[in-house]
Parts: structure tokens; C-alpha cells; sequence
């Protein structure tokens, strides 16, 4: 007889939610210029969280302002005094990690599990990575005496707000840069949260300033004159709109985007371990993950074996309530997340592809959507080119290593893939061949702040994490390093 699980649920009263929050400028909250707010919802509930400010053109310039005053004695400051300010971020997050994991998953969706094992272990630990840089930096490979850039503009996604929060903020303040950070409109609290982290542990006022808003926000800040670099994860259309912005100036870009990877599965593989694999490779998350292993490759000889024990695996995903800590997939982002995740999935079917999802009961409010997989998929389906970001997975066979490369780079994306083998020499030819900017091996999902993480092609460009992830906040020494912070015709206004 098979136990069930009891229901085990993280109390929400951990987190104090504000009724309303202002946006974060110059060490203190301010209301938006112009008054305009906007709710956030708990995805899994559709309950209405907060009350955010909505930041306006004039807001993004009074930040950046901000940022600027602070730049010049944020920057003055030896590395080890900088050191000292993300050491003490680092352990307030560790301090505070059961509130944030908890705002984290209702405002998101993620499963608490996640949130409490890996979202926040890794946030903590990019700031302590890169407090261990910040004395460092003349030893990085870029140059006897780096400088910083100046003031960085920052957009991150919905999909990991704390963890691409810490991607991009602490390698920005390790090098001397001040920041301007704008978060995701469906999850805009963990961010604000962040700020009171940093006056907890003393930030300087003006080094990081958070901006609430939407798109309008994003687009004023990485148009702004007086932004020297701007940093941006999400999807790969508007990747495309910053970087016509920025062309033609002077200021950095480094861009994170969308990604269609291929978890491919040899018939030496030990087919438990690689089931477990693929379930984490497209489900953690529910499916909202730029390097999601969203396509299976599996050898033929191997691939109803394999089926088997990963719809046996499917079966038993307990999804539902975010604070459960049983859940295994909880609920989808936002209501229009949720529709393309739809439509993509009803396309499959349209296009002949065979959909399976186990037995499933999705809770009546809130955005849902259950495990589901395609087989009899070909290349030229949408389920197979494009990024549906929910947790669907589309099955693909091949008979030799060449045709699973071949079939593993026939994307417009490039930013990850997985190798299931046995062999070592075969799981180092196959990455050799992929173009990918990180392939895992009999793994996948895995990160540390010490390896760098980035793409190709439409996955975009730049690394964040590890040592190259300081490069993209660093200007060499000599005539252009010079200018690094007062590349603005208006310079410290």
C-alpha cells in the first residue's frame, strides 16, 4: 500500500507584507512621481499581495542621480571596505532566508522546497563569492588596475528574482559600479525586501536603487544617458529592442535570454539517474527556466524504456499549494504566462504530436498547469522551436552521436544542454560539438557562483558568474579606463 503525504506547510506569518511599498531610491522609499501603482498578485491564489509604485521616466532619472552621487565614494573605497558590505549582505540573507524564501514562493509560485534549498543558499552565496573579488581585482586577467564602469542599469525576470537579483548586483558592487534595479512586474517584492537588506547591513545610500515598474520602466532606464552598462535577463524579443537601443553608444550590454536546450539521453545511460535528470530539467520550476531541458533526444533502442520510467516518475510530482513543502511543481507565473503555455501545448496536439499528463487534480484558483510531455515530436513543430517557459517537454529520438548534435543545435537558442553517458570521451565529444554556453554532464540545473553562465546565437551574450562575470562591470586601465564612470555627456550633474 502506498502512504500519501500528509499536507506540510511553511507559515506565511514569517513575512511581514506592507500593504503598499514606494520605490527604493537613495537609501530611502518614495512614492512614484506621478502616484501610479500596481497591484502584485500570489500566482497561486490570485490574491492581491501589496500595492507597488509604478516608476515613471522622471523616477528612473531620479534614481540613476542617485546612483551617480554615490558612484564616485562607492568606487574611492578600497576592495576590502566594499568586501566587508556584501559580506554583511550575504549574512543578512542567510539570517533572514526563511522570510524571503517564503515572500519568494508567494509571490512567485515556485515550491518552497525550491525556494528555501536553492534559491536562497545561492543568493547568499554569489554575495560572498564576489565580496572574495572585490580586493582582487587586479588578478582577475583584466588588466593590472580595472576600473569600474559607472552606474548600471539592471532588468531581471520573474522566473528567479532573488537569485538573477544576486547574478547581477553583487559582481556590479564588488567592482565599484552603483546600480539601478529594476525587477519583474509579477514579482516585484523579494526585490524591494532586498532593500531593506541593504540598509540593514549599511549600504552606503545611492548605491543600489530599486525601481518597480513595467516595460515603460525597463525601456526609460536602458535609455538613459547617464547609464554606463546595462545588464538584462528575459526573453529574447526584448533582448532584441535593448540592444538596438544601446547601439550606437558607448554603453556596455550584456544580455541573458531565452533558451531551448536538448537533454540527451545515450543508451549507456543509467536510465533511473537519467529519468531523475530530465524531471529536474524541465519540471523544477515549473518549466519557468531559460536553460529548461526542454527537448529530450533519447537513442531509439533506449527510448520507450525510458518513457516508461519517466511517465512512472511524471506520475508521482505532487503539484499545488507553493507553502506545501511536498509540492513538487507549483503554480504558473501569471494568467498570461499561463496562456501561451496553453497555446503552445494545443498547438502540439494540432500539429500531430501525442500530449501525455499524469492524473492530475489542479487547484480551482490560481494559474495551473499540469506535467505534460509530447512524443512523435519532429523539428518542425512549435513545441520543438520554440520557448514555451511552463513545464512541457517534447520527446525526440536519434539512432548515432552526429544526429543528436545535429538535431541538439538545430535552434536559434544556445545556452545549455545536458549529456547522459556512461562514457567520459563520448560526454567530452559531444560537448566539443554542441553550441551551447553550458552543457552539463549526467546532470543538469546545477549552478555555483564560481562558473560562468551565458549563451549563443538568440541566448545572447556576456557571462554572469564566476571571474568573467566581473569583465562586463570592469573598463581596462589607460585612456578609455579613465573616463569609466563619466562616459555621460552630462557626467556627475
Amino acid at each position: 500500500m502506498a502512504f500519501d503525504y500528509a499536507p506540510a506547510p511553511e507559515s506565511r506569518a514569517v513575512v511581514d507584507i506592507a500593504p503598499s511599498y514606494g520605490l527604493f531610491i537613495d537609501g530611502e522609499f518614495q512614492e512614484a512621481a506621478d502616484g501610479r501603482v500596481f497591484k502584485t498578485v500570489a500566482p497561486a491564489s490570485e490574491e492581491v499581495l501589496s500595492e507597488v509604485a509604478h516608476a515613471s521616466e522622471a523616477d528612473v532619472d531620479r534614481a540613476v542621480r542617485a546612483a551617480r552621487r554615490a558612484f564616485g565614494p562607492w568606487s574611492a573605497l578600497p576592495g576590502t571596505e566594499r568586501a566587508k558590505y556584501l559580506f554583511r549582505i550575504a549574512r543578512v540573507i542567510q539570517e533572514r532566508s526563511r522570510e524571503l524564501a517564503v515572500l519568494e514562493s508567494l509571490d512567485n509560485g515556485k515550491p518552497i522546497r525550491e525556494s528555501r534549498d536553492t534559491d536562497l543558499p545561492l543568493t547568499a552565496a554569489h554575495f560572498f563569492y564576489y565580496a572574495g573579488w572585490a580586493d582582487k581585482l587586479s588578478h582577475a586577467g583584466f588588466g593590472p588596475n580595472p576600473r569600474p564602469l559607472g552606474v548600471a542599469g539592471q532588468i531581471i525576470p520573474w522566473n528567479f528574482p532573488l537569485m538573477m537579483l544576486a547574478w547581477k548586483i553583487a559582481p556590479a558592487l564588488a567592482t565599484g559600479n552603483t546600480v539601478v534595479l529594476k525587477p519583474a512586474e509579477t514579482t516585484p517584492l523579494s526585490a524591494l525586501f532586498f532593500a531593506d537588506v541593504c540598509r540593514q547591513a549599511g549600504l552606503p545610500r545611492g548605491v543600489v536603487n530599486i525601481l518597480t515598474g513595467d516595460g515603460s520602466t525597463g525601456a526609460a532606464l536602458v535609455a538613459h544617458p547617464d547609464v554606463n552598462k546595462v545588464a538584462f535577463t528575459g526573453s529574447t524579443e526584448v533582448g532584441r529592442q535593448i540592444a538596438r537601443t544601446v547601439a550606437g553608444t558607448d554603453k556596455r550590454l550584456t544580455l541573458e535570454l531565452g533558451g531551448k536546450a536538448a537533454n540527451i539521453v545515450f543508451d549507456d545511460a543509467p536510465i533511473d539517474q537519467a529519468v531523475e535528470g530530465v524531471v529536474n530539467g524541465i519540471f523544477f520550476n515549473q518549466g519557468h527556466v531559460c536553460c529548461a531541458g526542454s527537448r529530450l533526444l533519447v537513442q531509439e533502442s533506449v527510448a520507450d524504456e525510458l518513457l516508461d520510467a519517466l511517465k512512472r516518475r511524471m506520475a508521482t510530482l505532487r503539484v499545488g499549494d507553493p507553502l506545501d513543502k511536498n509540492t513538487d511543481v507549483g503554480a504558473i507565473n501569471s494568467a498570461e504566462q499561463l496562456a501561451r503555455i496553453t497555446a503552445l501545448a494545443e498547438a502540439g496536439e494540432a500539429e500531430g504530436a501525442e500530449r501525455w499528463a499524469p492524473a492530475c487534480d489542479l487547484p480551482s484558483t490560481g494559474y495551473w498547469f499540469a506535467p505534460t510531455l509530447f512524443t512523435g515530436v519532429t523539428q518542425a513543430h512549435r513545441i520543438a522551436r520554440e520557448e514555451i517557459f511552463g513545464p512541457v517537454l517534447s520527446v525526440l529520438t536519434f539512432r548515432t552521436p552526429a544526429e543528436a548534435v545535429e538535431k541538439a543545435n538545430n535552434t536559434p537558442y544556445g545556452l545549455s544542454a545536458g549529456i547522459w553517458t556512461e562514457k567520459g570521451s563520448r560526454s567530452l565529444w559531444m560537448a566539443s560539438k554542441l553550441r551551447a554556453g553550458i552543457v552539463w554532464s549526467n546532470t543538469f540545473n546545477k549552478f555555483d557562483p564560481t562558473s560562468p553562465f551565458g549563451g549563443y546565437k538568440e541566448s545572447g551574450y556576456g557571462r554572469e558568474g564566476g571571474r568573467h562575470g566581473l569583465e562586463a562591470y570592469l573598463a581596462p586601465a589607460g585612456p578609455q579606463g579613465d573616463r569609466a564612470g563619466t562616459t555621460s555627456p552630462e557626467g556627475d550633474r
